[in-house]
């Protein structure tokens, strides 16, 4: 039986190799892909206090009893209440802006961890981060006494669909969307073409269909420089909103969008609140 030859042998092994390799990083991407969604950090960094804020520390217990830590700040006169929903990564006390933000804008907020993140038990997954959101819904209706026209929903990154699908169940004044992704899937299609996303991913955060069912107005704030979660995105989530709606358009990176083009990003919030929700 002749022997292949050595130029043949050389492709056949790179071959190999490659599909070895494949194999093996699709198998990485199927297998830790918790590692990818979800970046919790459980150190408190600040605290609303470090820059002079009233804040009060708030104990949530989810429907499954993960017990959850978070920082409800009040403010006297305000013209609603925030229920904010973060991204993937940190935790509360990457936040403080946030914080200032909403109060410049005349809004107390409850900012919550979900569980796995900073002084909240529990390791994260899909259901368990609807638990949670429902959870900080439940403290501001039963425990803050707010009526749900006085609270307005908003997730940023990973917590769109979270806040999306909380806002389709509950009845808030608003939901706000700011730099998010249509469902997991598609986003994983973007950024890891080569693999098959739809058959490796194991997590679904349909942001898309949950805000197709959502009753209440919407704003979608995303920028044309997210090369992250790209801009399509937000057009799409748009095009799915029932009005009325509304849409700001951001300068910026995915996560800097909002100090970056700031003045842009708050008069777009301050015209929803006055104009669409008349606060």
């Amino acid at each position: 039986m002749p022997l292949m030859p050595l130029t043949g042998r050389l492709v056949l092994g790179i071959a190999v190799l490659i599909a070895v390799c494949y194999g093996l990083a699709a198998a990485y991407l199927y297998f830790f892909q918790e590692k990818f969604v979800y970046r919790p950090s459980t150190r408190i960094k600040v605290t609303p206090a470090s820059v002079g804020m009233y804040y009060e520390e708030v104990a949530l217990v989810a429907s499954d009893g993960v017990r959850l830590a978070g920082w409800y700040l009040p403010l006297a006169d305000a013209r609603g209440t925030v229920l904010f929903c973060h991204g993937n990564a940190g935790n509360i006390s990457n936040l403080i802006a946030v914080a200032q933000d909403a109060h410049r804008l005349g809004l107390g907020i409850l900012l919550f961890d979900y569980r796995g993140y900073g002084q909240s038990e529990g390791t994260p997954s899909e259901e368990g981060t609807h638990r949670d959101a429902e959870a900080a819904w439940n403290y501001l209706v039963q425990e803050a006494g707010l009526a749900p026209d006085q609270i307005a929903i908003i997730g940023r990154s990973l917590g769109g669909p979270i806040a999306a699908r909380l806002a389709r169940d509950k009845a808030p004044a608003a939901l706000l969307l700011e730099e998010t992704f249509t469902s997991i899937p598609e986003l994983g299609r973007e950024l890891y073409p080569i693999f098959p996303v739809g058959l490796l991913a194991r997590y679904e955060y349909p942001t898309l269909e949950y805000l197709k069912q959502v009753q209440c107005p919407v704003l979608i704030s995303h920028s044309r420089g997210d090369m992250f979660i790209v801009f399509e995105h937000g057009q799409r989530l748009y095009e799915a909103a029932s009005p009325p709606k509304a849409f700001t358009k951001l300068r910026g990176g995915h996560s800097s969008a909002f100090s970056e083009d700031a003045a842009t990003y708050e008069a777009g919030v301050e015209a929803f609140l006055t104009e669409v929700l008349g606060w």
